[in-house]
């Protein structure tokens, strides 16, 4: 149940279940000002503030503040995909080890996507592990990449393909930053959220068909509830396959495909939730053309990514070749068999490599223009 939060309204909180390793998700209004809530998960009395040159302007002081009663470190990275490498994570150690931070520090992740992944993965690799707490300040990352301890970095040959399942102590997620977040990340960060229905909620999908004008619009109370609604998802997901041996593995809809596009393009280039936006209309025709979802099914999934302000047309310059070749580096390669997310039904996802390779090539090769432009 809700809890009143002491500032603004009210707190939900969920948990990830992971045993010994279980944590908390805090969702709400003016968490950033609430130090009750991160104190009981820091040990030490070194906290490393990791961010990036965005985002450190508007929340790194207030945070700092909040955790006033500890030795604050501030660590500011370029912002940018294009920066998620090993010479940008090397500037988080040069840091922690340049102040001294022993094996107790705390290393808090304040930012999107990009800052929690590189500062879950320094957290998991300094003094071989220490504790890392995520404050997500984009939609994106407060509803999937800041849940179930995926960090790392990418390669210029494939994106993530470095890193480690590593958990964090726990999740803070403030709905007021997202009052200063651009559009284009804004609808970024929507890809995501409906991937949760089509791979496992379709009532969920008819309830973002009709909030997505408030969505877009910040709504406190339709943004609220699709975070919850989203991390909840994610978390019961994680708490069955932490390690995505399965089941995990389907929140990958759209992924496959959208990597492809982003190695291809440069990263930064496409953000990442445009990119699996693209994706995800890729995965739809395929789903489509293997008889599994209707025409109709199909469509209703676009429309939903085009309503979001999403791009749901690929590159016109990627050629089904260009796909191909980034695909083959994907992590779901198993024994040389390219394995994919795609849909039984809306509301269900499989991971499959068990596909006509006819079929691959000609959703590769279809007119997603024409499709659109039919819609």
């Amino acid at each position: 149940m809700p809890r009143p939060s002491s500032l603004w309204g009210y707190m939900q909180t969920l948990k990830v279940d992971l045993g010994e390793r279980s944590y908390p998700i805090y969702i709400g209004e003016g968490l950033l000002d609430q130090s009750e809530l991160l104190a009981p998960h820091i040990a030490g009395r070194q906290v490393a503030i990791v961010s990036n040159e965005t985002v450190a302007p508007l929340y790194l002081e207030r945070l700092s503040r909040t955790l006033g009663a500890y030795s604050v470190l501030p660590v500011v990275l370029p912002d940018g995909e294009a920066y998620k490498n090993w010479e940008t994570l090397q500037l988080i150690f040069d840091a922690l080890l340049t102040a001294r931070h022993d094996r107790r520090t705390t290393v808090v992740a304040l930012g999107g996507g990009v800052i929690g992944d590189m500062a879950g993965f320094a957290a998991a690799c300094y003094q071989r592990g220490v504790d890392f707490i995520q404050v997500p300040t984009t939609l994106l990352s407060q509803v999937d990449s800041s849940v179930g301890g995926k960090t790392g970095i990418n390669h210029p040959l494939g994106k993530n393909m470095v890193g480690a399942f590593y958990q964090p102590n726990a999740v803070l997620i403030d709905t007021t930053s997202l009052a200063t977040l651009p559009e284009r990340e804004l609808s970024a960060g929507l890809a995501e959220v409906i991937k949760y229905g089509l791979i496992c909620d379709e009532p969920f999908m008819g309830w973002l068909e009709e909030h997505m004008t408030a969505l877009r619009g910040l709504d406190t109370a339709a943004l609220t509830e699709a975070i919850r609604r989203s991390c909840a998802a994610k978390a019961a997901v994680v708490g069955a396959d932490e390690r995505e041996s399965g089941v995990r593995a389907t929140l990958n809809l759209g992924h496959t495909f959208g990597h492809a596009i982003e190695t291809h393009m440069g990263y930064g280039v496409w953000l990442h939730g445009e990119a699996v936006s693209a994706g995800t209309v890729m995965a739809l025709e395929m789903s489509m053309r293997l008889g599994w979802i209707d025409q109709q099914a199909r469509d209703r999934g676009i429309r939903l990514l085009k309503d979001a302000g999403l791009p749901v047309v690929p590159p016109e310059e990627m050629t089904p070749a260009h796909f191909m070749e980034h695909m083959a580096v994907d992590k779901k390669v198993l024994d040389g068999r390219l394995r994919l997310v795609l849909l039984r039904q809306l509301g269900e996802a499989v991971i499959t490599d068990d596909y006509p390779k006819e079929i691959l090539q000609a959703t590769l090769a279809a007119d997603y223009r024409a499709i659109v432009a039919q819609l």
